[in-house]
């Protein structure tokens, strides 16, 4: 996936009201740029860090930047929850998912389940529809795993719930957990910020929903996917 325009180089100075950032430019002057992610962002918000944002395509939006990434000192950072499923989009269209080839359809946002939109179906004659559900992972713990989520989440129940309804079907469920820094060692749950989370991802598991990680590779102008993450359910406790 390719940034355009091009991202612009700054420091944060705060992050606040969930979807508000402060950035202070290379020039020293300060913006407000939007923040495109509802969690907590616990590892990836320290003041002073460098950040990139992305100039706005319209002069008319109310925010001129949106914040894409953070360098947490040892690796850029996806914050911009929106973009992980153009990100896995694409790489399954070029055949770099290799858990997800073999379908010549791909459609994005298809509506499923209760009220909610998949976020991509793949299909193929001669054999079940696959639903992917995507979730951008920037936690890095305690233990050296990134986890999900970083913040209690009703709605990632429900796509498992929903996952889990399209398995029971008979048609293809997956989870797919983008991985979206370069440090960290494995993907796991976040049973210490959201244990009914952890226990729901192991049930619809149980049930046939498929888990998949991938880690992505950051760029100054690109997020690509770089390969398989392996996944661990074991329960990390309370100190992860």
């Amino acid at each position: 996936m390719q940034f355009e325009p091009s991202l612009q180089p700054g420091r944060l100075i705060r992050r606040y009201k969930r979807f508000l950032a402060d950035i202070e430019l290379a020039d020293g002057q300060a913006v407000t740029a939007h923040c495109p992610n509802s969690g907590s962002m616990a590892t990836c918000r320290d003041p002073g860090q460098p950040v990139r944002i992305q100039p706005a395509a319209s002069a008319k939006r109310k925010l001129a930047f949106t914040w894409e990434l953070y360098h947490s000192g040892a690796s850029w950072v996806g914050i911009n929850t929106h973009r992980a499923n153009a990100i896995v989009a694409e790489a399954v269209a070029e055949g770099r998912i290799a858990d997800l080839a073999g379908y010549s359809g791909l459609r994005r946002e298809v509506a499923y389940g209760r009220g909610s939109r998949i976020d991509l179906l793949l299909e193929d004659s001669g054999q079940p529809p696959c639903y992917v559900e995507v979730k951008n992972c920037t936690l890095l713990a305690e233990d050296g795993r990134v986890r999900f989520p970083d913040a209690v989440t009703e709605r990632g129940r429900k796509h498992l719930d929903e996952l889990a309804d399209i398995a029971a079907a008979g048609a293809r469920a997956v989870m797919c957990f983008l991985v979206n820094r370069a440090d960290g060692d494995g993907f796991g749950p976040a049973d210490h910020i959201d244990p009914a989370y952890g226990r729901r991802l192991r049930e619809v598991t149980e049930a046939g929903v498929e888990l998949l990680a991938y880690r992505t590779r950051i760029e100054p102008e690109t997020i690509t996917v770089a390969g398989p993450e392996p996944v661990d359910l074991a329960a990390a406790g309370d100190g992860a």
